[in-house]
């Protein structure tokens, strides 16, 4: 014997019928988040942040952070000029 059940409910309601917890208020708190990261832009403190995370065995500041990537933008074309094709 096979018995179907269908049930119309929105995904709210299901959710509150297996217990699970409402996430609307976070979800709002993360779209304002992200709204405000999108209008305000980034800030220094944030690039730094996400550098200490992304890389977070390498110490130091901004500062070095610049030239690490100057020395290699400066290494780039460097090597592209030393490598111009004949003419």
């Amino acid at each position: 014997m096979k018995i179907t059940f269908d049930i119309e409910c929105t995904p709210q309601e299901a959710r509150a019928f297996f217990g699970l917890p409402d996430l609307q208020p976070l979800h709002d708190v993360y779209l304002d988040r992200m709204k405000a990261a999108m209008t305000d832009g980034i800030t220094p403190a944030d690039w730094e942040k996400l550098m200490r995370t992304w890389a977070p065995g390498i110490a130091g500041s901004y500062e070095q952070w610049q030239k690490l990537f100057m020395s290699g933008l400066t290494a780039g074309t460097m090597g592209s000029v030393a490598k111009s094709p004949k003419g």
